[in-house]
């Protein structure tokens, strides 16, 4: 009689078993969610991310926490999220710099897609070509006329070497067709003095950085990078629709986990994040800030990551950028 009774629970042990994991999972989350940013807090990153944390708690009925890990331009995140435990409570709050900084630095040995789980693009934020309030140039074609008249003369600011702002320039000169001096400084902080006093010609800053500058008069947008124009400021033409026909750059941010994230809950997070970005207060708030939210699949923003690493790899090998 032992065998039948122990052969019976054998049987009903394996048959819980996919059970508890189901439940397991069905539960997900059952305590407090991570949200790893790789920049300091009350940039454009940060912001962005304390919305998400704050409308998908509510939903999911966590709290959410937003944790700072700066350094390395992301890197130092990157590395710390793709050793976590995927599981589904440390999330990465990412950026652009996510698909350029392979290209970049020795030291990022990533692969963008197969270390980690995509989980969703968040918004598509747009750089913006100005020039100083006082500048000669009031629209692109008056830039570029000088530009081509003048090969060499005019100069373009960054806020670094590999930055967004550095790539959206080089992309510009490169389907443009101009000679422009590209000058490098350490962070918007020292760029945006010299910018607005008009030591230099040109720069391609975030539109948030942009945007308060432009509505003083002390800066002058000649186009977005995107490739239409933005819904955080749709008075300012698209660079594609001002003289540079299939020019398209966005600064974008996502978000990701750890490779290997289960299927159930990487539906559950994707389901939870386009039902946020859906919401037509959310929605608000992000545009005021002046980013476009985005929804989509996993599988949408893999691609997507997947064509910016190919985009911006192949720039960078031809223009054969230093990080400074």
């Amino acid at each position: 009689m032992a065998k039948p009774i122990l052969k019976t629970l054998l049987l009903s042990a394996a048959m819980l078993l996919p059970l508890t994991a189901s439940t397991a999972l069905a539960s997900y989350p059952d305590r407090p969610i991570k949200i790893v940013v790789g920049f300091t807090p009350g940039g454009t990153a940060d912001s962005v991310a304390r919305v998400l944390a704050l409308s998908m708690g509510a939903r999911l009925g966590q709290a959410i926490t937003v944790e700072n890990r700066a350094g390395a331009n992301g890197n130092l995140a990157t590395d710390f999220v793709a050793r976590s435990a995927p599981d589904g409570y440390t999330l990465f709050f990412t950026s652009i710099g996510h698909a350029v900084n392979p290209a970049l630095y020795k030291e990022a040995k990533y692969d963008p897609v197969k270390d980690f789980t995509p989980i969703g693009q968040v918004l598509s934020g747009p750089n913006v070509l100005v020039v100083p309030g006082n500048s000669p140039f009031n629209t692109l074609k008056d830039l570029m006329s000088y530009a081509k008249a003048n090969p060499g003369k005019l100069d373009f600011a960054s806020s670094g070497s590999g930055a967004s702002v550095h790539l959206s320039g080089e992309l510009f000169k490169q389907i443009a067709g101009l000679d422009l001096v590209h000058i490098p400084y350490k962070g918007s902080g020292s760029l945006l003095p010299d910018l607005l006093s008009g030591v230099v010609s040109m720069s391609f800053p975030n539109l948030p950085t942009a945007l308060p500058f432009i509505q003083s008069g002390k800066l002058k947008a000649l186009g977005v990078t995107t490739a239409k124009r933005s819904d955080a400021a749709p008075n300012i033409p698209s660079l594609a629709e001002a003289g540079v026909p299939g020019y398209a750059m966005s600064t974008w941010y996502g978000l990701i986990g750890p490779a290997n994230l289960p299927a159930d809950v990487l539906k559950k997070l994707n389901q939870e994040l386009n039902l946020v970005l859906s919401d037509p207060e959310v929605r608000k708030k992000l545009i005021a800030q002046g980013v476009d939210p985005v929804t989509g699949s996993p599988e949408d923003f893999k691609l997507f990551i997947q064509e910016e690493t190919k985009t911006w790899a192949a720039l960078i090998k031809k223009i054969k950028v230093e990080v400074n």
